[in-house]
């Protein structure tokens, strides 16, 4: 199959054009948000906790105070950079133009990633002046960061794809994803829930990849680390295989 760089090319840099008209606002909502955080967590609970296995508080928050944002934003970047032409109606000249789903989907995706993964340096950034972050595994760790942003802007895609109206659009992120990530272990250690809720904890996605983020800083992690690699792996081939079929399909695309 030949692609057609050119309508990826055009796609992603419509999308990046976009973000950078509010490129203040994008990167300064982030840098706020962290410093709350460490000001809150890291210092008000932080002062009361020594260490969680080896690590202080205010550092062991670090991944997942980053895996928050990332996760969040992937979702909201590439859900509503699909969902937009949906509801404006030029959906319909990108299909009737001779690309394919998976030129249109890297495009949309590609665009959304490159933003998450910016964000998510920019957080890195911002934490490093609260605290001594040292990364163990630099390119462990650019490795999942790279894996998450693509993996949920695959399904934030989908969920754009899939919603009929801005509330459906928020409805995931807000009542799914964000419950995910704080019980996911985000800001504590499994370690330091009583043994039934570590069991049902397992069963939380989002915990494989803060466990696995959390490794390539300290190497310290809930989960075995393959494990952690293997889910976001996992996750991100589910993702094309629906993406693939929602355009195959033609489901919510023909309405």
């Amino acid at each position: 199959m030949r692609i057609n760089f050119q309508a990826i090319k055009v796609i992603y840099k419509y999308e990046m054009l976009r973000a950078w008209k509010t490129l203040f606002q994008s990167l300064a909502s982030p840098v706020i948000s962290t410093a709350l955080y460490f000001v809150v967590f890291g210092s008000a609970i932080g002062s009361r906790i020594d260490t969680i296995e080896g690590v202080s508080y205010g550092l062991f928050i670090v991944p997942g105070l980053t895996m928050l944002s990332l996760l969040t934003q992937s979702i909201a970047n590439a859900s509503f950079g699909i969902f937009f032409p949906k509801f404006t109606g030029s959906i319909y000249e990108v299909l009737s133009a001779p690309v394919s789903f998976f030129e249109i989907m890297v495009g949309y995706v590609g665009a959304a990633a490159s933003k998450s993964f910016v964000l998510g340096v920019v957080i890195l950034i911002t934490a490093s002046f609260f605290v001594d972050l040292k990364i163990a595994h630099p390119v462990w760790m650019a490795t999942f960061l790279i894996l998450t942003c693509i993996s949920f802007s695959l399904f934030g895609f989908i969920i754009g794809l899939w919603a009929n109206n801005f509330e459906k659009l928020q409805i995931i992120p807000l009542l799914i994803i964000t419950p995910l990530v704080f019980l996911g272990g985000s800001f504590y250690s499994v370690s330091m829930l009583p043994p039934f809720w570590q069991t049902v904890t397992l069963f939380n996605p989002v915990l494989y990849l803060v466990s696995g983020f959390r490794w390539s800083f300290f190497e310290v992690s809930d989960v075995n680390v393959g494990l952690s690699l293997g889910m976001i792996v996992f996750f991100l081939v589910a993702c094309l295989a629906v993406i693939s079929w929602m355009f195959k399909t033609g489901y919510r695309l023909k309405e």
